[in-house]
C-alpha cells in the first residue's frame, strides 16, 4: 500500500473541521466540556480516547472495504 499525501492531508483537514465545530458553534458549550475533562481522572480519559478509537477504526475498515 503506498502513501497518498492528498488523503492523509483531506483527512487531517476534516479532523480540524471537525474539531472547530463545537467552539465556533457553542463556545460556552465548549468551556463547560473543557472543565468536566478537566477533573476526570486519567483512566476515564484513556477509555474515552481508547474507544474513541476503536470507534474510528471501524468506521474506517467499513468504508474501505
Amino acid at each position: 500500500m503506498r502513501l497518498d499525501w492528498n488523503e492523509l492531508l483531506a483527512a487531517l483537514a476534516i479532523v480540524c473541521i471537525i474539531e472547530g465545530v463545537m467552539p465556533f458553534i457553542y463556545p460556552l458549550g465548549m468551556k463547560r466540556l473543557l472543565g468536566r475533562l478537566s477533573t476526570m481522572g486519567e483512566r476515564e480519559l484513556r477509555l474515552a480516547g481508547f474507544f474513541s478509537i476503536l470507534i474510528g477504526l471501524l468506521i474506517l475498515f467499513l468504508v474501505r472495504t
